[in-house]
């Protein structure tokens, strides 16, 4: 199944696509691309903002890119990384039968899942700028991300194997 049809999916059955996704075999490669494919995507996500920004005060808009293209596709998949390693021992700690493997693909889906609303996120604070309808947008996201994160790791703990 395509990425996004498997992303328009979890909007529905967030647990159904992640016991697809952990029924396949165990491929770290195949984990390591979604975690990037979520940052690039919020990357893009933070153009319009920066954007805003760099008209509003007179910046240079490539050195704005360059620090969020440094800091989503650089630092924040190794902090994902720790994210998932620590959920890994929550679910231990609360007698999960998950593995680091299907921790991290948990996080990283839920990342690349809720990924649309931080493009939308980006789109309101480029075009519309801080307000009530920014935060909303960035309160929706969180809730959808937890949402997902929590229902795969649902999943991924105590799912069928």
């Amino acid at each position: 199944m395509p990425v996004t049809s498997d992303i328009a999916a979890s909007y529905r059955r967030p647990r159904a696509v992640m016991r697809r996704l952990l029924s396949l075999s165990e491929n770290e490669g195949r984990s390591l691309a979604i975690a990037m494919a979520g940052c690039v995507v919020v990357f893009v996500g933070q153009w319009p903002r920066l954007a805003r920004e760099a008209h509003m005060s007179g910046q240079e808009l490539n050195s704005l890119l360059a620090g969020a293209l440094l800091a989503w596709v650089f630092i924040v998949p190794l902090v994902l990384y720790v994210l998932a390693a620590f959920s890994l021992m929550v679910l231990k700690l609360s007698g999960a039968r998950a593995t680091g493997y299907r921790c991290r693909l948990a996080l990283f889906w839920a990342f690349l899942a809720a990924s649309p609303l931080v493009l939308l996120n980006g789109l309101v604070a480029g075009f519309v700028g801080p307000g009530a309808g920014l935060q909303l947008v960035g309160f929706l996201w969180l809730v959808v991300f937890l949402w997902f994160w929590l229902s795969n790791l649902r999943e991924a703990g105590w799912g069928e194997t």
